[in-house]
Parts: C-alpha cells; sequence; structure tokens
C-alpha cells in the first residue's frame, strides 16, 4: 500500500519528539485511515492529542492538517493507496508497450535493488545480524502472507545445518505455540512489509515482550517491527508490477542464512554431511546419471 508522505516522514522522523513519532508511524503503517478518519479519530486510534496531528503536519511543512490528510485523499481518489489501481495501470501501460517492456522493467528494477544490497552500511548489518543468529540458543521464523517465503527459505536453509532453528507455522493457527518455549537467550528472525501484517506485529511485541532479540528484514527504519529490532536488515520493495517485490528480501535471507553457515564452521559441515546421507538414503534428489541411462 503505497503512501504519499512515506519519503519525507521517514527523513524527518528522526528528528521528532516521542508524541510525533507515535503519530507518524501510525501514518507510515495505515495511510488509508488518513485519508478517510477525521483528525480527533485519527489521534485516537494512534493514541495521541489532537493537537499532535496538527504538529506533526506543520512539522512535515504543512500549514494545518487539512492540507495534509488531502495529500492522502488526493492520493486515494487516484487510486495510489491499493493493488487494484496500480493492477489497473499495470494493465493499460503492459497493452501499450508489451509484455517484453514490463518484464525488463521487472528485471532492471530488481537488479538495482539487489545491487542496493552491497552497500557497506548493509553489509554491516547482515554481519552483526549473524553474529547474533550465530549466538542464539534457538531461531524462530516469521513471515506472514507475502513474507512468508522469505521466512521459510531461511529456515530451510538453516535447517541443512542445524536443528534448532523453527519457522512460526502450523495447520490451525498452532504456529506460534512454540513461542511458549522461548526465552532471552532466543532470536527471531521477523519478515515484513507494507501493507505490514497485523499479527506479525503483535507476535514480535510479543516476544520482545519476553526478552527476546529480534532481527527484522523490512522495508522502512520506522516499520512496526523496526523499532523492536536489535539489527535491522532494509530492503526495497517497489516494482512495475502491481504487487510489490520480495526478491530483495529473499536475498537478504539467504546472504543470512550462509553467513551463518560459515559462521558454525565443523559443527556445520558435519551436520551437512548428515542431511546429505539422510537425502541419499531416501533417494530424495534425481540422479541425472540413473536419468540419461534409463532413456
Amino acid at each position: 500500500m503505497n503512501n504519499p508522505l512515506q519519503d519525507r516522514i521517514i527523513e524527518a522522523f528522526d528528528g521528532m519528539s516521542g508524541q510525533l513519532q507515535v503519530a507518524a508511524r501510525f501514518m507510515l503503517d495505515r495511510p488509508r485511515e488518513v485519508a478517510l478518519l477525521s483528525m480527533r479519530e485519527m489521534a485516537r486510534q494512534a493514541d495521541v492529542k489532537p493537537a499532535t496531528m496538527t504538529r506533526l503536519a506543520k512539522y512535515l511543512g504543512f500549514d494545518g492538517y487539512d492540507a495534509f490528510r488531502d495529500v492522502y485523499a488526493a492520493a486515494m481518489r487516484d487510486g495510489g493507496l491499493g493493488f487494484s489501481r496500480r493492477a489497473d495501470e499495470q494493465v493499460e501501460k503492459q497493452k501499450l508497450d508489451g509484455d517484453q517492456a514490463l518484464a525488463a522493467q521487472m528485471a532492471v528494477s530488481t537488479a538495482a535493488q539487489l545491487k542496493n544490497l552491497t552497500g557497506i552500511a548493509t553489509l554491516d548489518q547482515f554481519t552483526a545480524a549473524a553474529a547474533t543468529l550465530s549466538d542464539a540458543r534457538r531461531i524462530y521464523c516469521l513471515g506472514m502472507r507475502s513474507s512468508f517465503p522469505v521466512a521459510w527459505h531461511f529456515h530451510y536453509i538453516l535447517s541443512l545445518v542445524q536443528d534448532d532453528v523453527h519457522l512460526l507455522d502450523g495447520s490451525g493457527a498452532t504456529g506460534i505455540d512454540m513461542l511458549r518455549y522461548m526465552s532471552a537467550d532466543d532470536v527471531l528472525l521477523a519478515v515484513s512489509v507494507q501493507p505490514y501484517t497485523r499479527a506479525s506485529v503483535e507476535i514480535v511485541d510479543h516476544a520482545v515482550a519476553r526478552g527476546l532479540k529480534v532481527i527484522a528484514i523490512t522495508d522502512s527504519p520506522v516499520a512496526p517491527v523496526a523499532e523492536a529490532a536489535c539489527q535491522l536488515i532494509r530492503i526495497e520493495t517497489a516494482s512495475p508490477s502491481f504487487l510489490h517485490t520480495m526478491t530483495p528480501a529473499l536475498a537478504a535471507a539467504e546472504i543470512l542464512a550462509a553467513l551463518v553457515t560459515g559462521r558454525g564452521g565443523e559443527k556445520a559441515l558435519a551436520a551437512l554431511r548428515r542431511t546429505e546421507g539422510q537425502l541419499a538414503a531416501f533417494d530424495t534428489h534425481l540422479d541425472n546419471k540413473r536419468r540419461r541411462k534409463s532413456l
């Protein structure tokens, strides 16, 4: 869900007072409500005073709250806050430019976002996060909706080399039940991007209250899960498609899992040899040499 003032709010966020940050975070998380609700109702839901909303609008360069709200209302009229309008725009553009143009735009955009993961600051974040994960007694992996494949992939890679990594997923909404065994020696890897899933935020808050360290893979330094994180891996999700891309998040998860495995040294190598032995015992993977002979 796009936010017309996201970049401006994020840029100004660190200089805001505590109450302004509370209001700003609410507006980043729920842009549709900014367009639809009154100032007083927004303040009530954000748990701040109505005057805080006015002060935030002026802090961001507007004459008052009404001018601030008008930006969101205009974005909503233009369809800029939802997937359906973006899909309409994609369909029309695809008709004009063709399938190959869209495919190329998506590939170019993704390549640029992946390159951004090589920045020094981001590499430092990877290193710090890998150290925290390596020291954990248990690792819990959380991702919902479009973020689920990222959490699953991280879990799958590490499960090849260690048995203390757990995916918070289960039939009948029982996945989070394993959190009853968590302790302050454990780490939660949380993947969450806009539009943020409420349950993910609630689980992260619960984990922090229990003393867990949280490592977040997310799209904003003021995302709901970012404040709770001891390390933050920021990824980009913008896409020419109607839906945000999760490719950079997947790449980030792969990098983290590889770093943790490498830090495991001989213990990780021994575990991987055991994994390979089990895979061979069950004939899990297709043997290309035998397949060619059968043909």
